[in-house]
């Protein structure tokens, strides 16, 4: 059986303009028949941003459609959230969209995240975007090449050089993975890539807490290995509490998730600090005698060993007279 033919860019995307020809593949369909994206991976504008949108709607109307796939008798938007929801509120009835046909799962949240990364750069992301965009690149580069093509032509479109983050080093001859390639579009290392990839795997409150800067990145990649029972636990424990967590926590929580040994109270004892803190010592403090205190005493020849054999002499005496009990004899 052949592979359905992939289409082309044009085709998915559409022209930028909007035209009253329906022929162009631009129709006016009413706004309370657009549904959003199922487990839509980016943030909604709000704040000033989304009421400049507000505003240039209301006086030029959207000039870019918005990109949707038929999804029973609706449509489901796969590129112009933010533009509806602006559109709503300017108090449009309708909107021009292009219908995408035959697109499946995997190419409609390619659409998605592709879409995102043309209008904002990967910097300006959140970790949690970051790590969608990234993965869906990573998928796309590990099935086979069914989308290759697809995946070629959406990435001329993007703005790579505002892609910079910090690379890490990978040893000269080592053979590229799914991850270095995946890396290569948005100028990153494999293994920073590799870490997004992990962010994927944490419950929603904890990327949540990694984008609002709770966690620690790091922290967040180690604690994305903890199983989802134990994830739950460790946001439980954060509700309650005032803990912070960091590299170090993390990297215990982990530890004892691998071995098994990961429950509520020993979670909540890393997160408190309890695990891992430093045991008081037994023994007693360090004393020093000032050298006018000695010098009133003992002339300078003589021995600091025979000083000390005095000092405990007195001592002693003294424990005597006063009927307390000598620790150690």
């Amino acid at each position: 059986m052949s592979e359905r033919k992939l289409m082309s860019l044009d085709d998915m995307f559409g022209d930028s303009e909007v035209k009253g020809d329906t022929n162009s593949g631009v129709i006016e369909v009413e706004i309370d028949r657009l549904i959003p994206f199922l487990n839509h991976p980016f943030k909604l504008y709000e704040g000033e941003r989304f009421d400049n949108m507000v505003r240039s709607i209301k006086e030029l109307g959207i000039i870019v459609p918005v990109i949707v796939r038929k999804k029973g008798d609706n449509y489901e938007i796969l590129s112009g959230h933010n533009r509806v929801n602006a559109a709503k509120v300017a108090g449009l009835n309708k909107v021009p969209v292009s219908i995408k046909e035959n697109i499946d799962d995997e190419e409609a949240i390619l659409i998605v995240t592709e879409t995102n990364l043309m209008q904002r750069s990967f910097t300006d992301m959140l970790f949690s975007e970051r790590a969608a965009a990234l993965s869906e690149h990573h998928k796309a580069l590990t099935s086979q090449g069914k989308r290759t093509d697809l995946l070629k032509e959406i990435e001329t479109m993007l703005k790579a050089d505002e892609m910079k983050v910090e690379e890490t080093s990978r040893l000269l001859g080592e053979k590229l993975t799914s991850a270095d390639e995946t890396g290569r579009s948005f100028n990153l290392s494999g293994r920073t890539v590799s870490r997004y990839l992990r962010i994927c795997h944490l419950i929603k409150e904890l990327k949540d807490r990694l984008d609002i800067e709770e966690i620690p990145f790091f922290a967040a990649v180690e604690l994305s290995y903890l199983k989802e029972d134990e994830q739950n636990i460790i946001e439980a424990i954060l509700i309650e509490n005032k803990f912070k967590i960091d590299l170090k926590k993390s990297q215990v929580l982990r530890d004892y998730s691998e071995k098994n040994k990961l429950d509520e109270e020993t979670a909540h004892s890393i997160l408190s600090g309890e695990i891992n803190k430093k045991a008081k010592s037994n023994k007693p403090a360090t004393i020093k005698l000032k050298p006018k205190l000695i010098s009133k005493y003992f002339k300078p020849e003589v021995k600091q060993t025979e000083i000390e054999e005095i000092i405990d002499k007195a001592l002693k005496l003294y424990f005597d007279s006063q009927g307390k009990e000598v620790l150690d004899e």
